[in-house]
């Protein structure tokens, strides 16, 4: 059964969205279901700071054993900070996805998006 914090915001695609003590950026990253269903990630290709997405905007790749994966911007905003130590160590995906695994931090143009599913819409979803 996967983690599934119920204090963070998810997507269909499977990235979560995590407050930060700023409270217009957000950590973002996937979920514990989708590391577990890539398998051993391998490598996570990342935007540069600065990069500017909308919602639902390709923002990076995610290649594990298995497959390769696209990784959506759950919101529309601007690449503040990358997590570096992926470069050297992309199983902090699979081992932390919540914590050390975190992708990017994301600063918001605006409100939260009502495509974000909670906790509980969430693993509806995932069929918990």
């Amino acid at each position: 059964m996967a983690n599934i914090p119920p204090d963070l915001r998810y997507t269909k695609d499977h990235e979560y969205v995590k407050p930060s003590s700023d409270p217009n950026v957000v950590v973002v990253g996937i979920t514990d279901f989708a590391q577990s269903e890539l398998g051993d990630v391998v490598f996570v290709d990342l935007p540069k700071v600065g990069a500017k997405f909308g919602e639902h905007s390709v923002f990076g790749t995610i290649e594990a054993v298995k497959a390769v994966s696209e990784l959506y911007s759950p919101l529309a905003g601007e690449v503040v900070e990358i997590n570096t130590r992926l470069d050297a160590e992309p199983s902090l995906v699979n081992s932390d996805p919540y914590g050390e695994g975190w992708m990017i931090k994301f600063k918001t143009s605006g409100a939260p998006s009502a495509s974000l599913l909670d906790a509980e819409a969430y693993k509806k979803l995932i069929g918990q």
